[in-house]
């Protein structure tokens, strides 16, 4: 127990319960050489690469080979749906958790009988390969995902059918990845120990510009086409020159202080921190050998500073000294300087400085203020994705925005529902076509105050479709059942619109809504496989081989408009011209 009771770690320390670390002031009153880095008295800070005594021979600093490549961090599960499931054949899902929120999941099945799974969550994006083998039965899409995040707890994934939905969720995963970045470079003279001095220095030394072409090239802004990070190209408000860099695909423009405007009487030199201190990352390079102290610059953004300090008397050529320091919530980054932490001018040193700069910056990232802002823009973005996905299968389905899911609870009749529905005669639901009412599409197709006459049938002109109107119905039973109505009644002096008061429409039939059912009621023709019987009582075939012949004049022709003479013409259907059969 007292083992026990000794491995357990201290509290966290305060900021009164800290020691506080010398001051600069007091520093420089000591005897050099000098750290190129000093902690802030309380802490706060880490710091890499504190050894710079050369052992043997000063000729052989420990510069990188030049075979050796330094890594690039950054977010390489961005990169995953690019590189496996863009362009192959993959499915995508969405689905919403009442833990996890919003999630939207791909998977793919290769030819090496390997399940790539690929989840996002507002929180981060999970993968993971899961060999088939390795299953007892082939998973479902809910088992899919909790293959990769047990914590999953939904009743289903919904199937993504837009065709175009591996664009928004590839610009969804590769939002965080960046071909452009943009560093601060400030020019630290001896002496200087405040921001002010530093940002208030407007000359160059010749060992300054000398780095500054190691950094990359000097660049006009004025017109200028490439990255500008944030400075003015067109009107010159942010200086006439600046150091611009092409490395690995990548776009890197500095911000360097000496090169920003100077402002006469403004202490701060706003001109110039405006754009250094919304920088992650900065470069401070040393003259000669005066410590920096991070918490100089006072500023939210900046995070992670290199310290670069030329090696006086270097006989091999100019020599390199570099310090790296960044908050405590940073974590480390790569590469690791070497020890002792001296390099020698030359192209692998440019290469190391920026491969440094690049991870810094993804590395920045990964801390508590820049993780929050981050974690609140993907819930966002993955929010508006699920929306997007939801939105767009719905409108492939013939669904709305509000059709999904009715106030009843049951789901909505697509547009593949509805069609199908025509095609089972008896449907109720078929009868409900689309949004055009029966009325509507006979009005379009008569002339009022003209006595519509039958349409001649083509191919499919005597077939009828399930969903035919409520008139239609209603008059069928009577015109082969029953007998004719006699001549006087008073249903023969009634208009359409009082007919239909008479007659209620039953519950089980609504009016067609599809343009071929309406056409078919308002020309009254019988449906397929049944006779249909004219007035004198014969009957006649519903599929003759050869076309009708055009009736005679007054002649019933179905439904007539409402602002037809419905008295006559009703009287007119009672007494046909002649029947040969009689």
């Amino acid at each position: 127990m007292a083992q026990q009771r000794h491995a357990v770690p201290p509290p966290l320390k305060t900021e009164e319960d800290y020691i506080p670390y010398p001051s600069v002031h007091e520093v420089l009153g000591r005897e050099g050489p000098f750290p190129l880095i000093l902690l802030p008295q309380f802490g706060g800070y880490w710091i890499e690469g504190t050894n710079h005594q050369l052992s043997g021979t000063p000729d052989s600093p420990p510069t990188p080979a030049p075979g050796t490549r330094a890594k690039l961090e950054g977010n390489h599960t961005a990169k995953i749906y690019r590189k496996h499931f863009l362009g192959k054949e993959h499915f995508n899902y969405y689905s919403l958790d009442p833990a996890l929120g919003h999630l939207v999941f791909s998977l793919k099945y290769d030819e090496q009988e390997h399940l790539h799974l690929l989840l996002r969550t507002r929180a981060r994006t999970l993968h993971d390969v899961v060999p088939i083998s390795c299953l007892a039965e082939f998973p479902n899409v809910v088992q899919m995902a909790k293959l990769v995040c047990e914590d999953v707890n939904v009743d289903r994934f919904y199937p993504v059918l837009y065709p175009k939905a591996s664009r928004l969720i590839l610009a969804f995963d590769e939002h965080v990845l960046s071909n452009h970045f943009k560093f601060g470079v400030i020019y630290q003279k001896l002496g200087q120990t405040s921001e002010e001095e530093l940002f208030g220095t407007t000359e160059e030394s010749p060992a300054f510009a000398e780095f500054l072409d190691v950094l990359g090239q000097r660049v006009q802004l004025r017109d200028f086409k490439g990255f500008r990070g944030g400075l003015d190209v067109t009107h010159g408000q942010t200086g006439s020159e600046s150091v611009y860099c092409h490395f690995r695909d990548k776009e890197i423009m500095f911000h360097v202080s000496t090169k920003l405007p100077y402002t006469e009487g403004d202490a701060q030199q706003l001109q110039r921190k405006r754009h250094i201190g919304n920088d992650i990352v900065a470069i401070v390079f040393q003259d000669e050998n005066t410590p920096f102290v991070p918490d100089m610059i006072a500023s939210n953004f900046l995070h992670a500073f290199v310290v670069v300090q030329l090696e006086q008397g270097g006989s091999q050529g100019t020599l390199y000294k570099v310090s790296v320091t960044a908050r405590d919530d940073v974590p480390f980054f790569g590469p690791p300087l070497p020890d002792p932490a001296v390099f020698r001018k030359g192209p692998e040193f440019q290469e190391f400085l920026l491969t440094k700069l690049i991870n810094a910056e993804y590395a920045c990232y990964r801390a508590e203020k820049f993780a929050k802002l981050e974690e609140r823009t993907r819930a966002a973005l993955l929010e508006t994705l699920h929306e997007e996905l939801q939105a767009r299968s719905q409108a492939m389905l013939g669904l709305g925005p509000d059709d999904e899911r009715p106030d009843n609870g049951a789901a909505a009749p697509g547009f593949f529902e509805s069609f199908k529905s025509l095609l089972v005669p008896g449907s109720r639901r078929g009868r409900r076509g689309s949004a055009i009412g029966l009325g509507s599409v006979e009005e379009a197709l008569l002339v009022p105050g003209k006595s519509p006459s039958r349409r001649r049938p083509g191919p499919l002109g005597s077939r009828r479709s399930s969903a035919i109107g409520i008139e239609s119905i209603q008059e069928a039973p009577a015109g082969r059942d029953g007998p004719a109505a006699p001549e006087g009644s008073g249903s023969t002096h009634s208009s359409p619109e009082s007919r239909r008061a008479e007659k209620p429409e039953p519950p089980d039939f609504s009016r067609s809504s599809s343009s071929a059912s309406s056409f078919g009621s308002a020309a009254e023709e019988p449906e397929p496989g049944r006779e249909s019987r004219s007035p004198s009582g014969t009957h006649r075939n519903a599929f003759p081989d050869t076309p009708w012949p055009d009736d005679p004049p007054g002649t019933p022709t179905g439904r007539r408009p409402p602002d037809s003479p419905c008295p006559e013409i009703k009287i007119q259907l009672e007494q046909p011209p002649h029947n040969p059969g009689s």
